[in-house]
């Protein structure tokens, strides 16, 4: 079995990073309301619209753009066996469309797509992997409410 620590390391990045943004999100008033605590990525998604639209840099153009070149598959079974499915998230919008996106990157990793002792496809986990952080990390820098209950 091949070993992939810079890999592992990035999934370690990403569900640090993660589970800090959705806390975020929940903290600074993107969530649903009373009831369970979910974070509402949507809303979060409109005020984030603009900045995806024009990117801050070039590292988050280059991870927009690998999201919408190649999205993430989204795994399904079919007549008992594993597949992986094309699924384009239903949305008027492109943030809303791309942060589905990286939460299908987190999803798959999460629930066993893409690792299960060993990395399927490391060659294209890789840049899922990072573009996901690159895109989580800009999106909660460009709205102060959600970087400071990041932050705090």
């Amino acid at each position: 079995m091949t070993r992939h620590p810079h890999l592992d390391q990035l999934a370690g990045n990403l569900f640090h990073v993660f589970s800090r943004t959705e806390y975020a999100l929940k903290a600074s008033g993107f969530n649903n309301g009373d009831g369970p605590a979910e974070a509402n990525w949507r809303a979060f998604a409109l005020a984030v619209e603009a900045m995806i639209a024009s990117p801050v840099s070039p590292e988050l153009k280059e991870a927009i753009e690998f999201f919408f070149n190649a999205p993430p598959k989204k795994q399904v079974i079919v007549g008992g066996a594993i597949r992986w499915e094309v699924s384009e998230p239903q949305t008027d919008s492109k943030a809303d469309k791309l942060l589905v996106y990286v939460r299908r990157v987190r999803n798959n990793l999460f629930h066993g797509g893409k690792f299960n002792g060993h990395w399927f496809e490391p060659e294209r986990s890789e840049p899922l992997l990072r573009h996901s952080l690159t895109i989580l990390r800009a999106c909660v820098k460009s709205v102060p409410s959600v970087q400071d209950a990041y932050h705090g």
